[in-house]
């Protein structure tokens, strides 16, 4: 019995080679089985990632539309922004009586020919330019303005000044609130700004030679009145430190040229304390003063420097200096004169961009008539040397001291003087002349013209009744004179 026991349980117990083949049947089944989770896995991982990629993309997709979106409004916006910017700068342009510029400006505009508003506007711009008269550039008077008074109890203080400065401040200057009542009256009065250079066309031969001609281009409505202006020796001169002028001219925050002004109690202040920036303050509220933005021209010294820096080589080297110039370079031991002259062309290059433009007033203050060659030569060299590097070249020379270097007849060749200021490039000569409402010549080689002097001099003449030169200015001349100067004013000192 035990023997088929024992051959039964020998028929039943698998062999070795059976046992390996079942372990590596369930080992692949074990396999299989963790490959199949596997797979199921990464589909589903891939289903996950395929969804969140969809979603993010989804999300990338809107932002960039959104973004485009914002920066088409931008764009258009801008676009708008722009078109009413320039239709605003054609306005003021035509305001000045630039209609051809204006009108230029607005065609320069995208899709102009379709704008209703812009044809509308070159429209009247055309109808309104065909209006305008003729000038006749031959009656055109022109005023001139030393600095102004800020403070007559100072620019007026004998025991401070001396009774020869007084008498030099009283006669040759003319007070803030003149200016100002003056400047209002012409406005009033029909009075537009225009350039010496706008009443005459200037050609120039192949070989350089200049030809002038009368304007006949020049027009303005037919009750308007061109006038030409000028200031002399804008440079803040050591001898008016005590007169309660400005130091110097400065650049505000907006690059506009102001004063650098310091009042009788040491406070110190940037505004509108001369022509310059007073004229360009009023003409931004009335563009319809000035003919296509003009100002007027500025006289330039050079000896104290210019606009209050002090640009004279002298201040560099420190030789030929006067006592004034002494005691300021004393005064100021940190001065940089490469800064100054740096300075001083920034504030050149501010009031010509503003409207102005800029004459040689000779760089010492020159009593022209008379002289030699030689001696106009030497001060022209030094005026081109320190001058014209920061104020750029110009055909324009304002004599000073109401000078001229020929007869009323006419300059000619064989005049020296002429001839020496025509070969260093001056076309246009002015000379003082407040006889007589206007004053010109236009030759075919020159233009010559006289100023009045609407200073305190002449402004007391026309309160005295001395004088009719101003009434077509003015409606009552003698109202504008400031009643807080000395009387009787008299001519006296340097003008």
């Amino acid at each position: 019995m035990s023997t088929q026991n024992e051959q039964g349980q020998n028929r039943r117990r698998p062999t070795k080679a059976q046992l390996e083949r079942r372990r590596i049947k369930r080992r692949k089944a074990l396999i299989l089985r963790a490959v199949s989770l596997a797979v199921v896995l990464l589909v589903l991982a891939g289903g996950i990632w395929a969804v969140s990629a969809g979603i993010k993309s989804h999300d990338t997709r809107k932002q960039e539309e959104k973004a485009a979106k914002e920066a088409e409004i931008q764009a258009e916006e801008q676009k708008i922004q722009q078109r009413k910017d320039m239709i605003a700068q054609a306005n003021t342009m035509a305001q000045g009586y630039d209609y051809d510029g204006a009108i230029a400006l607005l065609e320069t505009i995208d899709g102009y020919e379709e704008d209703a508003d812009i044809i509308a506007a070159i429209a009247g711009f055309t109808a309104t330019k065909s209006t305008l008269v003729q000038v006749d550039v031959t009656k055109v008077p022109h005023i001139f303005y030393h600095s102004l008074i800020n403070d007559t109890n100072r620019a007026f203080n004998v025991e401070t000044l001396g009774k020869s400065s007084v008498g030099g401040q009283n006669a040759w200057m003319t007070t803030v609130e003149e200016f100002d009542n003056i400047t209002q009256q012409l406005y009033d009065n029909g009075y537009v700004y225009v350039r010496l250079t706008d009443l005459v066309k200037e050609t120039k031969d192949e070989d350089g030679t200049v030809h002038f001609t009368k304007n006949t281009d020049l027009k303005l409505p037919a009750d308007k009145k061109p006038i030409v202006l000028s200031i002399d020796d804008l440079s803040y001169y050591h001898s008016y430190k005590l007169a309660g002028y400005p130091e110097k001219m400065v650049l505000d925050e907006n690059n506009k040229v102001k004063c650098q002004y310091t009042d009788a109690d040491g406070n110190t202040t940037l505004g509108d304390y001369d022509v310059v920036p007073r004229l360009n303050t009023f003409l931004e509220a009335h563009p319809d003063g000035a003919y296509k933005g003009a100002r007027g021209m500025i006289a330039m010294t050079g000896y104290n420097g210019v606009f209050g820096y002090r640009t004279d080589v002298a201040y560099k080297t420190g030789e030929n200096l006067q006592t004034d110039q002494s005691e300021w370079l004393a005064e100021h031991p940190d001065f940089n004169w490469d800064q100054d002259v740096a300075d001083a062309t920034k504030i050149a290059d501010a009031i010509k961009e503003s409207g102005w433009q800029f004459a040689c007033h000779t760089w010492g203050h020159l009593l022209v008539t008379g002289k030699s060659v030689e001696t106009l030569q030497a001060d022209c060299e030094k005026w081109k040397a320190t001058v014209e590097n920061i104020v750029g070249p110009t055909e324009i020379i304002i004599f000073a001291h109401g000078a001229d270097i020929g007869s009323w007849k006419g300059y000619t060749d064989d005049n020296p003087q002429y001839a020496y200021y025509k070969s260093q490039g001056f076309n246009y000569y002015c000379n003082v002349d407040g006889s007589q409402k206007y004053w010109e010549q236009i030759s075919d080689s020159y233009v010559r013209q006289g100023r009045i002097n609407l200073d305190g001099y002449m402004l007391y003449k026309a309160n005295q009744g001395q004088t009719d030169v101003l009434d077509d200015f003015f409606d009552d001349p003698a109202s504008i004179f400031d009643s807080r100067r000395p009387t009787p004013v008299v001519a006296s000192g340097k003008g």
